[in-house]
């Protein structure tokens, strides 16, 4: 391989607004302090800080998230082909030379649309996608059943997924959903025109895979999580069963509040949202702390019992069960949940089978079966280094077939 000098990495935001950024902001860093050049072209500002670094470049289109453009005309027509974003990186990507640059692209539901995507086909330059979410495939982006509170296995598109309304919001929103995932599949040519992707789980590739090419290449690259500068946590000696994000119905808060009280266990709630009400009437003895600082929630977790992950819904990577056992924490999860990839049932936390209140009650029961475990040996895997060591290996063989066709 020719040695690497440029990357151009593309997503919605500039900014970190949630782990999608998170992830693509990191490796422009890594890559950055590496010594490669970056160019990081994001549709929604602001800048973040972290991208203030002498070997990273940033072009913002200055535009708006499509859920918080207050010009809703123009954000349906945009998160469905937003011309200029596609018409602006198409120019930029014919300014890199192919045997020294790469172009990864990590999202372009939320700003950027499935207009990105003829670019990205093209491989002027050796070209990568990571999935973050489901959006390749699911209108919703999640295969989850917003209105059943269910996984979905309906055929993407397919009769009976055009049929029901599984949106969260109001049924011409899964309408606008429906022409938008057209568009991907038809003009936007993904996810069938994306000859290399990156999945960050085996659940993810399991449910995407379906949607591929017959000549799709499929890396595994983990995303990075940093080793927390905390000493490991005796969780034998604590009693707090902790939840850790949105109160939304899709996380599954309102499932463990009922199961903590039929189990008779302390439930601690770090974070907030639609469900407080009702998780508070279901089990007025649960604590619900809000939002908290990332400091704020490590002394939480130096708390904990065990850290209990109900979701409903698959997840991609989901970051809170890492950093929990990380630290020596237990992690109780659901069968269906990606993060089952990370959980050792019995070893290092449980993994329940069934979604209900039920079957999650009996988990909690088990917790002080769990024996103590050192969580040191995960570092290694989703290291930050390791993750840079992985990009470089996918880059080198995405740029080693562009130049061998």
């Amino acid at each position: 391989m020719t040695e690497l000098r440029h990357a151009l990495l593309v997503g919605d935001f500039a900014h970190i607004n949630g782990g999608q950024a998170k992830v693509s902001i990191d490796s422009a860093r890594l890559l950055a302090d590496a010594g490669i050049n970056v160019t990081f072209f994001a549709a929604v500002a602001p800048i973040a800080p972290e991208l203030d670094h002498p070997n990273i470049n940033v072009i913002c289109l200055d535009q708006k998230d499509i859920l918080e453009d207050p010009n809703r005309l123009r954000a349906l027509r945009r998160g469905i082909w937003n011309r200029e974003a596609a018409t602006k990186l198409r120019a930029l990507a014919q300014q890199f030379d192919p045997a020294t640059s790469v172009l990864h692209c990590h999202g372009y539901a939320k700003a950027l649309s499935p207009s990105i995507g003829p670019v990205l086909a093209a491989r002027h330059l050796p070209t990568v996608y990571t999935m973050h979410e489901y959006f390749l495939a699911c209108p919703n982006g999640g295969f989850y059943d917003y209105q059943s509170h269910e996984i979905c296995h309906r055929k993407a598109l397919g009769a009976s997924c055009l049929t029901t309304h599984c949106d969260v919001r109001h049924p011409a929103h899964k309408v606008w959903r429906v022409a938008r995932q057209a568009a991907t599949w038809g003009p936007g040519r993904m996810p069938k025109g994306l000859q290399d992707i990156i999945y960050i789980s085996e659940l993810q590739k399991q449910a995407l895979s379906p949607y591929f090419g017959p000549k799709t290449h499929l890396h595994h690259v983990p995303n990075p999580v940093p080793a927390p500068a905390l000493p490991p946590v005796q969780a034998q000696d604590n009693e707090i069963m902790l939840f850790i994000g949105r109160l939304n119905p899709e996380k599954g808060g309102l499932m463990f509040a009922k199961a903590a009280k039929q189990a008779g266990v302390r439930a601690v709630f770090v974070g907030d949202g639609a469900e407080r009400e009702a998780i508070e009437a279901a089990n007025p003895e649960a604590e619900i702390i809000g939002w908290q600082s990332p400091e704020e929630v490590q002394q939480w977790l130096g708390k904990a019992r065990a850290l209990i992950f109900p979701s409903l819904w698959y997840e991609g990577q989901p970051l809170v069960p890492l950093e929990a056992l990380m630290r020596s924490i237990p992690v109780v999860c659901g069968n269906w949940s990606a993060a089952r990839e990370c959980v050792e049932h019995g070893k290092n936390g449980l993994i329940y089978k069934t979604p209900s209140v039920e079957a999650l009650a009996e988990a909690l029961t088990q917790v002080d079966q769990i024996p103590a475990f050192d969580g040191a040996a995960l570092h290694d895997t989703i290291s930050p280094e390791r993750h840079f060591e992985n990009l470089m290996d996918v880059y080198g063989k995405i740029t080693q077939r562009h130049q061998a066709a």
